[in-house]
């Protein structure tokens, strides 16, 4: 029998009837776009996160696009991130027309590495980008350091790391803007494309908050270009029952990740997670040779897994006119070819961690 590789399933039934109430709710009151529930949401996340604003979206994607539309970042602009990523976060900094300038990785975190942040910082430089990666903070203390001295904007990418904390702080709360993903697989997921943003500045949050809605400060008056950015009421309404259990799931997250380090102690290099952070393990990611021949081998035994992500964006066909080919950011590319992740929920039963791990070191 084959495990899952993130069982929705489970948590699903666990919390079915709560689901459905907040559901049922919605489909009574009939507000089916910005809803009471968004409303409830956005405060609740704000409390959780620590900071005075959130504004809710559409997606995870889109919040990347409303925070730097509302930071005024335009075509050749340059914003510096790192090249191992998913592929929104250059995505959405070119869609802008702005530039993405690539920086290498940590080699122990796989986060953008701060140390060399500064050489890459222009005239045309904007704002930072760094991506908390598999659930991990970057090192915002340092980044925004940098940012400060030159005058920059910070964007985390925390679509991974929601509910993890650097330093005693939340992700999401770690600098200019904080944007994260609700996507179904993500640690707190909707049941469809959701995202927030968060902030503690009132002018960037009243402008992210016309921006989602087609640039709108009033009805039908329009003072700037936006987009439609808003999340569904029903997906707020999902994400609040989830809410309710999310801080006992990073808990489990936590101590299943733990078991996993125990019993892969020695066999392969396991996540490192830095001493000030608490990693949310979005995903469970180890680093291997011969990554496709274990794949197989775990597929055979119905062990799934999973690689975020095999090809750095400096080495996407789209990123070409960069100019930054192979070996450019030799860590990256390097870990790019070895990671591998494991099957990770909060609902992972010490029988199936057991039965994956004396997989993987078969396989090994």
């Amino acid at each position: 029998m084959t495990i899952p590789f993130i069982d929705l399933k489970t948590q699903y039934q666990t919390i079915k009837s709560q689901i459905q109430e907040r559901i049922n709710r919605v489909l009574e009151h009939g507000q089916y776009i910005m809803g009471p529930e968004v409303i409830e949401l956005e405060e609740r996340l704000a409390e959780y996160v620590g900071v005075k604003y959130c504004i809710s979206a559409s997606s995870g994607t889109d919040t990347l696009l409303i925070a730097m539309m509302a930071l005024d970042i335009r075509p050749g602009d340059e914003v510096i991130t790192t090249p191992f990523t998913f592929i929104a976060t250059g995505e959405m900094i070119s869609l802008l027309g702005a530039i993405p300038v690539f920086v290498d990785i940590d080699s122990r975190t796989y986060n953008i590495d701060p140390m060399k942040i500064e050489a890459a910082v222009t005239a045309k430089t904007k704002a930072i980008m760094p991506v908390s990666l598999y659930g991990q903070c970057a090192d915002m203390d340092a980044i925004n350091n940098i940012a400060n001295k030159y005058g920059l904007a910070v964007i985390e990418d925390a679509a991974q790391s929601f509910g993890a904390t650097y330093k005693g702080r939340k992700s999401c709360g770690l600098s200019t803007v904080g944007s994260t993903s609700f996507f179904p697989s993500k640690p707190l997921g909707a049941y469809g494309d959701a995202g927030a943003l968060f902030t503690n500045d009132e002018n960037l949050a009243r402008i992210m908050r016309q921006i989602r809605l087609h640039g709108q400060d009033r009805h039908y008056h329009h003072p700037r270009v936006g987009i439609n950015g808003r999340m569904d009421t029903i997906q707020a309404a999902i994400l609040l029952a989830k809410l309710d259990v999310f801080p006992e799931e990073v808990v489990a997250r936590q101590r299943i990740a733990s078991r996993y380090n125990n019993l892969l102690s020695n066999k392969t290099t396991s996540p490192y997670i830095e001493p000030h952070n608490q990693s949310v393990y979005a995903q469970y990611t180890l680093l291997v040779n011969n990554r496709g021949d274990i794949q197989a081998k775990l597929k055979d035994v119905g062990i799934p897994t999973a690689v975020h992500y095999p090809i750095p964006l400096n080495l996407q066909p789209v990123f070409n006119y960069l100019k930054q080919q192979e070996g450019s950011f030799p860590i990256a590319e390097n870990i790019a070819e070895k990671v591998m992740s494991l099957p990770m929920s909060p609902y992972l039963s010490d029988y199936d961690i057991e039965r994956i791990t004396v997989a993987v070191k078969a396989a090994l």
